[in-house]
């Protein structure tokens, strides 16, 4: 591999880690086997530290192809508690109110699920790294202040449960980029006369890279070994 010209590689994200922390500890353990002071190294799609799976990371001149793996389709597997809610939508803070849930049944949630499919407006969470005036969103929460985030247009190709044990409910989402889970699951709750919060996130794939294809973190130094030819760190 010419990772200075560019590589695309497939990573699997473990929980939390933020993406830039895996971006970082690829980059130092590429840069100290190259013998190098510096390599680009960049990713396409954050994910949030409290979810897992698929990020692509980009070595060299392929950070220039980020944009178009950014733009592909990304399938979801998360789990969702229905009938409490927190400020960040998932278990980075903790539940700020309860809502009723003993209304809520499956045929409810299948009905509920499928009026998000195709394209929709939704608000990203204040906790997420949209900008506003030059400053990420969660830093103003973060502060206290008001952050006054506009809906967006995006698409959700399929909503699927897959399984069903009242108050935790699981789907599996394909959506368009720019899709937040944590505010769709705040919006299924809010349908279901109830409240919502991810309590598991799994990315399990990007475009045509699945799971099955990644790396996990411990990894790296053996794909580096095998991948970098001794002469070259000579």
């Amino acid at each position: 591999m010419d990772f200075i010209a560019g590589e695309v590689l497939f990573f699997n994200k473990p929980l939390t880690w933020t993406s830039f922390d895996l971006v970082n500890k690829f980059r130092y353990k590429l840069s100290r086997k190259l013998k190098v002071k510096k390599i680009k190294v960049g990713h396409a799609g954050t994910l949030d530290p409290l979810a897992t799976g698929v990020m692509i990371v980009c070595t060299g001149k392929a950070t220039k192809r980020i944009d178009e793996f950014q733009f592909q389709t990304k399938e979801y597997v998360a789990t969702l508690k229905l009938g409490e809610t927190t400020p960040s939508f998932d278990l980075e803070k903790e539940v700020d109110a309860v809502y009723p849930t003993e209304h809520i049944t499956r045929e409810l949630v299948e009905g509920v699920l499928k009026q998000f499919i195709g394209t929709i407006e939704q608000v990203p969470p204040v906790f997420s790294a949209c900008k506003i005036e030059g400053k990420r969103a969660y830093e103003l929460a973060r502060n206290g202040e008001e952050v006054p985030l506009k809906a967006k247009t995006l698409v959700i190709d399929e909503i699927e449960l897959l399984a069903c044990e009242l108050p935790v409910v699981k789907i599996r989402v394909v959506c368009s980029k720019g899709t937040y889970i944590r505010a769709l699951a705040r919006d299924i709750g809010v349908a279901l006369h109830s409240g919502a919060h991810l309590i598991a996130l799994e990315r399990t794939r990007v475009g045509d890279v699945t799971l099955d294809q990644c790396m996990n973190p411990e990894d790296i130094d053996a794909f580096l070994d095998r991948e970098i030819p001794a002469e070259e760190t000579k």
